[in-house]
């Protein structure tokens, strides 16, 4: 059997985004339901730097166990003024005094819960068409009133 190399990680940059409390439509056959605003932010990083345009939501999926399942959809506008759609999907969990932390809007150390998404970008821009055809991954942080990510193209 050939093999590939093993995939490596390149960091694209650091994105913060602040949100408002979260909307709390109730409970789904599949889980109990917020919508959480995504007010500002932006991204930092040597391969991309974008503000966010307001607007964006995180559909957030609550399971029995306290285990977030996240689905966002994002708008953001590159320093050349390029837009650049961002989607991605993740999971928090933790164990359920960690998670009960987190809820209480806390600070809690982030090697206390396991945040990872992956990210998907869409654009028209020529400069930035490369991140149409990557995958990515992210590691997260929950602060109180916002998210901080850093984001990893895989290579």
């Amino acid at each position: 059997m050939t093999s590939v190399s093993k995939p490596t990680l390149t960091y694209i940059g650091s994105m913060e985004l602040n949100v408002k409390a979260p909307h709390l439509p109730g409970q789904t056959p599949v889980g109990n339901r917020r919508i959480i605003r995504v007010t500002d932010g932006r991204i930092i990083g040597d391969h991309l730097n974008a503000d966010l345009i307001p607007g964006g939501d995180d559909w957030i999926t609550v399971r029995e166990d306290g285990t977030i399942i996240q689905d966002v959809r994002i708008l953001l506008q590159a320093e050349n003024e390029d837009l650049i759609l961002m989607t991605y999907r993740g999971i928090r969990t933790g164990n359920s005094s960690v998670l009960q932390r987190l809820d209480a809007n806390e600070d809690v150390d982030p090697s206390e819960y396991y945040f990872r998404t992956a990210p998907i970008f869409e654009t028209s821009s020529d400069t930035y068409d490369w991140l149409n055809n990557r995958v990515f991954i992210s590691t997260g942080v929950r602060l109180p009133g916002k998210v901080q990510y850093d984001i990893y193209m895989v290579d």
